[in-house]
């Protein structure tokens, strides 16, 4: 089983909102062979807690106006790893030292990356060589 076009979808808005705040190295996993929870993990990085912040604000904002509410939120107190539960598709918005420390990017390497379609988002930084798109 591979990630819905729902999930999909709701990972693209989210990592487009993230791009609007500044939001660097911008992936999406399709975990949805080895999770029954859930279907993509997204996960996005900022250098600092104010930021992090921003970004999860700006995704929650652009969800919100889709009638998507996060079921779980964790973690925005510290503003170092930020998780939005949204059922299909979990946000993790992590400081960039907690981002290399704690390597979910590594983690689950061998599940597909989403083409989260960020080739004419307006912050060339998220969209670098190293972020994982692929294009179907």
């Amino acid at each position: 089983m591979s990630a819905t076009e729902q999930s999909i979808g709701i990972a693209r808005t989210a990592a487009h909102a993230a791009v609007e705040k500044l939001a660097q190295d911008i992936v999406a996993i399709d975990v949805s062979d080895r999770l029954a929870i859930t279907d993509i993990f997204l996960i996005a990085s900022a250098p600092t807690e104010r930021q992090v912040n921003a970004i999860v604000d700006g995704i929650e904002e652009e969800l919100s106006q889709q009638g998507l509410k996060p079921v779980r939120r964790e973690g925005r107190s510290e503003g170092r790893w930020v998780l939005l539960d949204f059922i299909e598709v979990i946000v993790h918005v992590q400081h960039e030292e907690d981002r290399v420390f704690y390597a979910l990017d590594r983690l689950w390497k061998d599940c597909p990356a989403v083409d989260l379609q960020l080739e004419g988002a307006v912050h060339g930084a998220a969209q670098d060589a190293g972020s994982g798109d692929t294009t179907e």
